[in-house]
């Protein structure tokens, strides 16, 4: 199924409430319509206590599936993100963690790893030099507390030395100049859980599960990465193209009870919505579908005040930050010879660069099939993330 350019091929901007044609949706007309992919919501109200956030995030993940995929004795990784020390939502929910370490135990895990490595602002790695700690972040973050509570083990990738890293190789086409350096602790596990958050990004405008694969690389991998940053939105989606990544990865879930609002990816305006959300599929790209429509609708109803501040969205603040971070990368040299970034503007999901290059790279727009995972979603909600996720026609 193609899609119609015209008066029909429209997308309702949660922001504005206006009707706009963007140059994303143009390039969304070029492609198909993917299977029908289910993404299953459980509501969490406003400052539930642990257990019943633990709770929907255990209903939200076995909505999502019957974890056939884990046999007894199998080890499996759970990616978060945890790019500075900072609390969730700008980093993932270690509550969140907790209930999915939980649940593996329970279904046969014998292993079960929580690992990052945390953001360059904070940590710099090179075959010569490691200057600052993923582990001391997630103490800060309050992660470390909760994966050690459950009885999982954590593995920070910078800990085990430069060469503890493996060439993967992006999907044929990308944009990548070299093979994506990837932790050797992946080789050692059968499965993949990712937990991202649902935030704001100074750089690509929001932080969600495609984003979260920069985690894994090493800082060579993410020199040209930001280097070479007029693709940097594409990279990302090619970054979840590896082999590694496509046969492991099984199940993708956000806590998004609190959302990182505004500017991102460590700081910005936390929005604690009167219900929030557990999101979870088996489809990286339908979660963020779902994801970035949670955000965007959310960014709607946020204080006046905090809107449309000059960093958040500024594509002047965004280019000098990614020449900052290639310098922190690579050197002055790297920044000054460094491409630059156009920050996506998200007025509406078919903005967001990302989501729309990983649809030809992934089979099509998934047809985003949303369901109740528990009684707290209400009908008004999902009728109004259909809206935003429906494939336009």
């Amino acid at each position: 199924m193609k899609m119609a350019i015209g008066a029909s091929a429209t997308a309702l901007c949660p922001c504005t409430g206006s009707v706009e044609v963007s140059q994303a949706l143009v390039k969304v007309s070029q492609l198909t319509l993917g299977s029908q992919t289910k993404v299953f919501l459980a509501g969490v109200s406003r400052g539930a206590p642990e257990q019943d956030i633990k709770l929907a995030v255990r209903n939200a993940a076995n909505a999502a599936t019957d974890f056939s995929w884990l046999s007894k004795g199998d080890a499996v990784f759970i990616k978060p993100v945890n790019n500075s020390g900072n609390p969730y939502p700008a980093t993932t929910n270690p509550t969140a963690i907790a209930a999915i370490v939980e649940i593996l135990k329970e279904k046969g895990a014998k292993r079960v790893i929580v690992g990052d490595m945390s953001g360059v602002q904070e940590l710099r790695f090179s075959p010569t030099l490691l200057s600052g700690s993923t582990r001391s972040l997630m103490a800060s973050s309050g992660m470390s507390k909760a994966v050690q509570a459950s009885g999982a083990e954590i593995h920070c990738f910078e800990e085990s030395g430069w060469n503890a890293f493996y060439e993967d190789i992006p999907a044929n086409g990308s944009n990548w100049k070299h093979g994506l350096m990837m932790p050797n602790i992946l080789k050692e596990v059968q499965h993949i859980v990712l937990m991202p958050r649902c935030s704001r990004h100074i750089l690509t405008g929001s932080s969600l599960g495609l984003k979260a694969v920069v985690g894994y690389w090493r800082h060579d991998t993410r020199l040209e990465y930001h280097r070479d940053a007029a693709t940097l939105q594409e990279k990302t989606a090619e970054g979840n193209t590896v082999p590694t990544l496509k046969t492991k990865q099984r199940l993708v879930i956000s806590a998004a009870n609190k959302l990182l609002s505004t500017v991102g990816p460590d700081k910005g305006y936390v929005f604690e919505p009167e219900n929030g959300l557990i999101i979870a599929s088996d489809s990286v790209v339908a979660h963020d579908m779902v994801s970035l429509a949670w955000l965007l609708e959310n960014r709607r109803i946020i204080p006046a005040s905090e809107k449309d501040g000059f960093i958040d969205t500024s594509n002047v603040v965004s280019r000098v930050a990614n020449h900052m971070v290639t310098s922190w990368l690579g050197g002055w040299g790297s920044a000054f010879a460094s491409e630059t970034i156009t920050k996506n503007s998200l007025n509406t999901i078919w903005d967001d660069r990302i989501l729309t290059h990983s649809y030809g790279i992934f089979g099509g727009v998934p047809a985003v099939r949303l369901e109740a995972a528990n009684s707290a979603i209400s009908e008004a909600l999902k009728k109004r993330l259909d809206q935003m996720t429906a494939f336009p026609t």
